[in-house]
């Protein structure tokens, strides 16, 4: 009888708040999460301040980025918080 190795795989979460794969949304999917208009968005992409990158004729953001993005402004948080994805969140970091 043949004697099967069987190796230990040490799997560790990413502790360092980046994701492997980042989420990318449409600009219609990034204004719902985050509780803005979608000229709020197209704003941000056109000053650069969200990663994005264009696929076909459509732009895709970045999550992560979006979410840092609502946070710089208070005007920003506070739709984010009220109407977007925070009034799901009980408290950010």
């Amino acid at each position: 009888m043949a004697e099967e190795k069987i190796e230990n795989i040490n799997i560790q979460p990413n502790l360092n708040n980046e994701l492997n794969t980042p989420i990318w949304l449409s600009v219609s999917e990034a204004a719902k999460i985050g509780g803005v208009q979608t000229k709020t968005i197209r704003r941000a992409i056109q000053f650069n301040n969200v990663k994005y990158k264009i696929i076909g004729n459509r732009y895709s953001i970045d999550l992560f980025s979006l979410i840092t993005f609502l946070q710089t402004k208070t005007k920003l948080k506070n739709k984010l918080n009220q109407f977007g994805l925070g009034q799901y969140v009980d408290k950010w970091k």
